[in-house]
């Protein structure tokens, strides 16, 4: 099993080169599918070799094995000397392969679309429009590219297997992509995994295998939840997605429009649809990003000491751990202040600059440190003006684990970016009681892995646009008398 780096330095190279290797158990189930009826597996990101050590291991003795990768360390491995392997030096979307192939697998590379490079951006921007026909959105990473790239090489009834973050059926790029892959490709099987059964151990994302034939679309595909490592998932997969009696499978038949709708890393929808959503209810909005919070966020000592009135501070609340329990009050406020926490934001706007001495001062220090060509702090006129929201009187925590919760804020603050605002359509004290209650309904809360994005150990990020959207049972509705 590959082990993670620890340092921070280490942790950003393997963020810059996105390799994380499969396991064995995992790239045996996805050979097996490629492997069939075929004398050549392609694989555009070779890594460290775990497709061709699975090929090895299987006993296929016919199948020749193609690879390439960018890294020169990794093809000098003494696994890829061998007869029947071939690998080569090559960026998979920069100069693509003219072959098409009737078998392609591949654990691609996770690169954030941040850290792709002016070239690589302009390159996989054309390749995904000619393929699509449409604009994939700029927030897609890497991995994104390669399974467009891979899909145009892959023959007629050929198949394909790759494994990739969840955020390939999530992301905003998503619809545009899958509207594509499912209107053209069949798919026939998507693979989940419970925490427990992670491929990737120590890493914040899920994996999904999507195993897709150049065929007809079907109207119907396999949806896998796999609950621990084990061999069953070979075994399935060898029998052709019919087999049954699986401890640790547990296997659906989904229906594509529910499956695009819903995503294929989230279970599929059961039982009747809710009619009302948080956006028929309140209003959402992202907190404060303050772009540099070193020069904008302080305690109180700090505060004090810039020597700036006590009326160009407001009072926030920056991170979610900062929120320990369903409702915030000023007490909790004040502890925070108590422990050194930072929750006094510096809330300038036009004309404060020479509002006071120290404020002009302190604004000083900012342009010394560089802060107006910030990129976010650029896009304000002037720079120091701060984003302005009313206190929301419910919060909630846009990045979190099981405890993904909503806040009461009885404590009236600002949240910063780690919380999302919730503004009710109503604000008499009653109704919000009522809607913060139902919002944390456990009916409620399950139905955040619809609208989020998953990611390692069970957390779910929500994006505020998604956050709208997310569906408060029926039943729910009625108990806490919100259409009252």
């Amino acid at each position: 099993m590959q082990k993670l780096p620890t340092k921070w330095e280490d942790r950003e190279e393997l963020r810059e080169k996105g390799q994380f290797w499969t396991p064995e158990w995992v790239a045996k189930a996805m050979v097996s599918y490629v492997a069939q009826d075929t004398d050549l597996i392609y694989d555009p990101a070779t890594g460290n070799g775990s497709f061709l050590a699975a090929l090895d291991s299987l006993d296929l003795p016919n199948v020749n094995y193609l690879g390439g990768d960018i890294d020169d360390s990794l093809l000098e491995l003494p696994i890829y000397q061998q007869s029947h392997v071939t690998v080569e030096h090559r960026d998979f979307i920069l100069e693509a392969s003219k072959q098409k192939f009737k078998s392609i697998i591949a654990n691609p590379p996770y690169i954030r679309h941040h850290r792709l490079s002016p070239q690589m951006k302009e390159k996989a921007k054309a390749m995904s429009y000619n393929a699509t026909g449409n604009h994939i959105d700029a927030r897609a990473g890497l991995h994104i590219y390669f399974l467009i790239q891979a899909l145009c090489l892959l023959e007629q009834g050929g198949r394909l297997a790759f494994i990739v973050p969840a955020d390939t059926c999530e992301g905003h790029f998503a619809k545009t992509l899958w509207d594509w892959i499912f209107s053209v490709f069949k798919v026939e099987c998507a693979i989940t995994f419970d925490e427990k059964a992670t491929p990737f151990p120590g890493v914040d994302t899920n994996a999904v295998v999507l195993l897709i034939r150049n065929e007809s679309p079907a109207d119907s595909l396999k949806w896998v939840r796999v609950s621990q490592e084990s061999g069953e998932l070979l075994d399935f997969i060898k029998c052709n997605f019919e087999g049954s009696g699986f401890h640790t499978l547990t296997i659906h038949n989904r229906d594509i429009q529910e499956a695009k709708l819903t995503g294929l890393s989230r279970p599929p929808r059961c039982g009747e649809i809710a009619k009302h959503n948080l956006g028929d209810f309140a209003k959402v909005m992202r907190g404060i990003a303050t772009g540099a919070n070193e020069f904008f966020l302080m305690n109180s000592i700090e505060a004090k000491q810039t020597g700036i009135p006590d009326n160009f501070f407001k009072r926030v609340v920056g991170r979610t751990r900062d929120i320990n329990s369903a409702e915030f009050t000023e007490t909790h406020l004040n502890k925070l202040d108590e422990s050194s926490r930072p929750t006094f934001l510096l809330s300038l706007e036009p004309g404060h600059r020479d509002a006071h001495p120290n404020i002009t001062s302190y604004l000083v220090q900012g342009e010394t440190m560089g802060l107006p060509e910030r990129a976010l702090i650029q896009q304000r006129q002037p720079w120091y003006k701060m984003e302005q929201r009313t206190p929301p009187p419910l919060l909630f925590t846009y990045l979190g684990r099981r405890n993904s919760r909503f806040v009461k804020n009885s404590a009236s603050v600002l949240p910063l970016t780690g919380f999302l605002c919730v503004y009710p359509h109503r604000d008499d004290p009653d109704y919000v009681d009522r809607l913060w209650q139902a919002l944390n309904h456990p009916d409620t809360i399950a139905n955040l892995a619809s609208v989020g994005k998953s990611y390692g150990s069970g957390a779910i990020k929500v994006e505020p646009g998604k956050l709208k959207d997310l569906p408060i049972p029926d039943h729910v509705v009625t108990e806490f008398e919100l259409l009252a």
